[in-house]
């Protein structure tokens, strides 16, 4: 395990990023968003709206990720916020995750804009880690034009750890014996996945540092945190046996995934994930007149963990409702309530052509047909107009 060779790879501030090389390459902008007090963030009519990224020169007004546009202009009243163009933002995301591919066949995508890289084995193609990782970190560079900080390390928390010291377009190593020197030291609240809630738990029990993390008896973080301080103890050691994977494509089905921007910590807010996914995989099907038996959901928490599950529907079936209705059921099963990085529905179990229907005796056929008609006609409007062109009420008014 110790001759792995893991790489962190995270795009610096990728949307505010990716919004300042359109401009100056496509559009003809005379100024650099990084270089000004800017942000990327929602529309500032809707009191929902929130900060998605940020210059630099931003954090000198303290303005944070996440926080509400409303109350970073209270920061900063001369604040360029720029609406997100998420269409743009995919293509930057498919032009990195294609160059990082070119380096290794594995890689994991961990969100829109940060991938894990398995290099062990690529010494001879590329040389020595850092030597490699200064190689990709130049060419996104020279060829996309952003930046990105890469961290080395044998897993994948230490990895992400180092990717997260001091940025931007910065190669950061933390293998097994450098930890004493480059995490302990560190405050509790850089360890990943260490809230504010739990830093404050921490604080109170007289743990400042990693290192003090790291040092205590984790049955006694048990005490105060449960599993968690289970966790964060074997985190602080460097421990992580998780491996880089490839997601696979499902064997004869459809599928559609997508990696959340932003962790989705709500319920009705992942349903309206499963029912945008439904609807792309229920299209797919129809437009090859298959049916599917079998419905699996896909969660990826925030702990790098992939969790599945799955059921046989009662009948074959393309119609959206049904496919939506099966995944929430499989979510609501499924999910323990920990932030989630990525949701998928695949199916299996395709059947092409005319599939026999069992009637049920609350089977409603007439209803059913009239659903797969509507699902068609819904179709047929997207191919010929787009796909924004018809929206379900419950994802405009989400």
């Amino acid at each position: 395990m110790n001759n792995r060779i893991i790489f962190h790879i995270d795009v610096n501030s990728a949307f505010l990023s990716w919004e300042a090389v359109y401009r100056l390459h496509h559009l003809g902008a005379q100024e650099d968003l990084r270089q000004q007090v800017s942000a990327v963030g929602g529309d500032q009519s809707k009191r929902h709206g929130i900060i998605l990224a940020k210059s630099i020169p931003a954090k000198q007004y303290h303005i944070q990720t996440g926080e509400s546009i409303k109350a970073a202009l209270e920061k900063c009243p001369e604040l360029i916020l720029v609406r997100p163009n998420y269409e743009l933002y995919k293509r930057c995301s498919r032009a990195f995750m294609d160059i990082l591919r070119e380096y290794s066949p594995v890689v994991e995508p961990y969100s829109i804009d940060e991938a894990f890289v398995d290099m062990t084995g690529t010494r001879f193609l590329w040389g020595d880690p850092v030597t490699a990782a200064h190689t990709i970190r130049k060419r996104i560079s020279g060829e996309l034009g952003f930046t990105v900080n890469i961290g080395i390390s044998s897993n994948k928390l230490l990895a992400k750890i180092a990717s997260d010291f001091t940025k931007p377009d910065r190669v950061h190593t933390l293998f097994p014996e450098e930890i004493p020197d480059k995490l302990w030291p560190l405050p509790v609240g850089d360890m990943l996945f260490c809230g504010q809630s739990t830093v404050k738990r921490l604080h109170r029990i007289g743990i400042y540092t990693i290192g003090e993390l790291a040092a205590a008896d984790p049955h006694m973080l048990q005490v105060h945190l449960g599993k968690q301080g289970f966790y964060l103890w074997g985190s602080a050691h460097g421990t992580d046996l998780s491996q880089v994977t490839v997601e696979a494509a499902p064997n004869k089905g459809y599928g559609n995934s997508t990696t959340m921007s932003m962790d989705i910590t709500d319920a009705g807010e992942a349903r309206l994930v499963l029912l945008t996914l439904a609807e792309k995989v229920g299209q797919r099907l129809r437009a090859d007149e298959a049916k599917a038996q079998v419905v699996d959901v896909t969660i990826r928490d925030t702990d790098l963990v992939f969790t599945n599950h799955q059921m046989r529907l009662p009948h074959p079936t393309n119609i959206t409702q049904e496919l939506y209705t099966s995944a929430c059921t499989l979510f609501e099963e499924l999910w323990d309530g920990r932030p989630i990085r990525h949701l998928g529905i695949h199916t299996s179990q395709v059947i092409y052509g005319d599939a026999d229907r069992q009637i049920g005796l609350e089977d409603d056929l007439f209803h059913e047909e009239r659903q797969e008609q509507m699902d068609r006609t819904v179709d047929r409007i997207r191919h010929k107009y787009g796909q924004n062109a018809v929206q379900r009420a419950a994802v405009t008014e989400g």
